[in-house]
């Protein structure tokens, strides 16, 4: 029926011995060509080892810890025929047939310097057939993982331990009822509804266990019990993918392979499913590592406003296409104009920044542009402008970033507006904000003139479609036709969102701005 095939080491480099860190795959695992069955590990990196053939495990030659080299055999696998292959996938059930047989009690075996390993995963479900050497349990401990097989074939009747518990050498883990080999044996084709723990009820089962035996080959995975080789379930626990989740499964049996786990995170990354993961994102979380590994480490929890401005911006992030101009203004003539209502300010007792500035030449701006005082709608069929203009501005705080809405900009003169940032400002500062003053905003500025920089590209704050940022303005030599001369430019940075805004728009938006910010009389008219 079969003829064994031994894989050996391929070339691996200048290396002669190589350590086996961890062995992919088990006695009894049908696996495909490239399948990976070991990963080895020398002094400068760790590689996984391909199979060339594809087969049944029959010996596995080498073990953790092993030193390996080019040419040394590692397993021997039987060779078997798609025809053989589907023969097997399809076994002859009738409706009289019966298990009988004896129950058998699965141990935990010798699991090295460890008194209690923690059980990740369970890999079999009540009424499962298995084989020897089949995988049972997944048990991880603080160094290392590792599969736990069955020591003999049969149905599954008890499982006694559950994902979360401790086990120990010696621990009872699973019930086989172990049958007789016989022609109407049932295979583990499809998921069977077999709940009892006696033979003569599962056998009592087996009509519907029929029912669901009628696809042979399928490319949908079946609920219940996850068929994957270690490689695959290591390649998930990388990628932050949920077995469960993986709706197409197209490997012999209905097994999952790597391919299966990356075309979902593509179908992920492309909207096409919606993931159920912690992170909310749509897309695989990033592993965690243990950090002290390295070195000596010190956690402490984000503050509850950058835990909620970290989901706003990853919101915002996934979901709108955005796209940064960068520019300079002029803001010579604007400059001078501000220092010389110092002693008008200082009778009102405020103090004039230039942001004052910037937010009246935007407003001008956006009733130019109206497009960049608008909102796309929930389903991203229309838009919808704004007739009024409130803008948010970007204050750091001790416990991170808060933007309070600063209304009816258009109708506030330089001092008030002066007046209410310092107002504001404090408040935010002392987190005495109330959400009613962080609601409302049309078009958002983040400034980082006070601190320095030359350009940086702020992320949208959605549902609005545009966002100013501001860098800190320098003395720069301008040519004007004759001469090179001094002048002082501020640079600006307008990121957008590009369903409703194209770059003309955007470039031609922030020559307008640049324009109400080199002549600020302009915004008079």
């Amino acid at each position: 029926m079969s003829n064994l095939i031994e894989v050996v080491v391929p070339d691996i480099g200048d290396f002669d011995a190589v350590e086996v860190i961890e062995v992919l795959v088990a006695v009894g695992d049908t696996i495909e060509v490239e399948q990976a069955l070991f990963t080895l590990e020398s002094d400068k990196a760790s590689m996984e080892i391909p199979s060339t053939a594809a087969g049944i495990i029959d010996e596995i030659l080498v073990n953790v810890g092993d030193s390996v080299a080019e040419g040394s055999i590692m397993v021997r696998l039987k060779a078997v025929s798609v025809i053989e292959n589907v023969e097997e996938a399809t076994p002859e059930v009738s409706a009289g047939a019966v298990v009988a047989g004896q129950a058998t009690n699965i141990y935990v075996p010798d699991i090295g310097d460890f008194d209690e390993v923690e059980v990740i995963e369970v890999n079999v479900a009540i009424g499962d057939t298995v084989e020897e050497e089949q995988s049972l349990l997944t048990l991880e401990s603080d160094k290392a993982s590792m599969e736990i097989p069955s020591t003999a074939a049969g149905v599954v009747t008890e499982i006694k331990v559950a994902v979360g518990d401790k086990v120990a050498e010696g621990s009872l883990i699973v019930v086989l009822c172990s049958s007789a080999a016989t022609p109407n044996a049932v295979e583990p084709v499809a998921e069977k509804a077999v709940a009892s723990a006696t033979a003569a009820s599962v056998a009592a089962k087996l009509p519907s266990a029929l029912e669901t035996a009628q696809t042979v080959v399928s490319t949908s995975k079946p609920a219940g019990r996850i068929h994957a080789s270690p490689a695959v379930r290591k390649l998930a626990r990388e990628l932050g993918v949920d077995l469960a989740a993986v709706k197409e499964a197209t490997g012999p049996k209905n097994r999952l392979l790597k391919e299966d786990i990356k075309s979902h995170v593509k179908r992920l990354m492309a909207g096409g499913i919606s993931s159920a993961a912690p992170s909310d994102s749509g897309i695989p979380r990033i592993p965690e590592v243990d950090f002290s590994k390295f070195g000596e480490t010190e956690s402490k929890p984000l503050s509850k406003i950058k835990r909620l401005t970290g989901t706003n911006l990853t919101r915002a992030w996934l979901n709108v296409p955005m796209v940064t101009h960068h520019d300079l203004a002029d803001i010579t003539d604007m400059e001078a104009f501000r220092k010389s209502l110092k002693g008008d300010a200082d009778k009102r007792g405020v103090k004039v920044t230039f942001l004052a500035f910037i937010m009246k030449a935007l407003v001008a701006a956006l009733k130019e542009f109206p497009q960049f005082n608008s909102s796309l709608s929930a389903d991203g069929q229309s838009l919808i402008y704004k007739k009024y203009y409130n803008l948010g501005i970007a204050v750091a705080t001790p416990n991170g970033l808060v933007v309070p809405v600063f209304k009816d900009v258009d109708k506030t003169s330089i001092f008030d507006l002066a007046e209410q940032m310092s107002v504001i400002s404090k408040k935010a500062r002392d987190g005495k904000l109330s959400p009613k003053e962080m609601q409302g905003g049309c078009m958002t500025i983040s400034s980082l003139g006070g601190i320095g920089g030359k350009a940086f590209t702020p992320i949208v704050n959605a549902p609005e479609v545009a966002i100013l940022g501001v860098t800190r303005g320098d003395m720069q030599p301008v040519w004007n036709g004759k001469e090179f001369i001094p002048r002082l430019m501020l640079p600006l940075d307008v990121t957008y969102d590009h369903r409703v805004i194209d770059g003309a728009d955007a470039a031609a938006f922030v020559v307008a701005l640049s324009g109400y910010l080199n002549d600020i009389r302009r915004v008079l008219l």
